[in-house]
């Protein structure tokens, strides 16, 4: 009787260890014990990429926004930025960077490069 506890065990346990070892990507397994929002409880499998479109469809692949230009020109260390102008091809960003002024010049593309500092 015992030993067939601990075959059972051991087994379960060698099942649960091959489980943890299978890659899976984040959005298409889904191992869930319910907490207090979701008292569900299982294992639920899909590829929901709903998410990631609308992500996708919310961003302006077009070009260099003002707002994409600030955030990275505030990531870059200047502080109290502002755009001083934009034009078709290039958005320029004024603030300050350890007391000094500093301006930034963004191309109006994909990504914001920089162009000068």
């Amino acid at each position: 009787m015992f030993n067939t506890i601990k075959t059972a065990a051991l087994s379960a346990l060698v099942g649960f260890g091959t489980f943890a070892a299978t890659p899976a990507h984040a959005d298409s397994l889904y191992l869930g014990f319910g907490d207090r929002h979701d008292p569900r409880f299982g294992i639920y499998t899909g590829d929901d990429d709903g998410y990631r479109r609308d992500r996708d469809r919310d961003r302006d692949w077009r070009g260099c926004s003002p707002d994409r230009a600030l955030d990275k020109a505030e990531r870059m260390g200047l502080h109290r930025a502002r755009i001083v102008d934009m034009s078709r091809r290039t958005v320029k960003v004024a603030g300050r960077q350890y007391g000094d002024r500093v301006v930034v010049v963004f191309a109006n593309e994909r990504g914001c490069p920089i162009i000068y500092r």
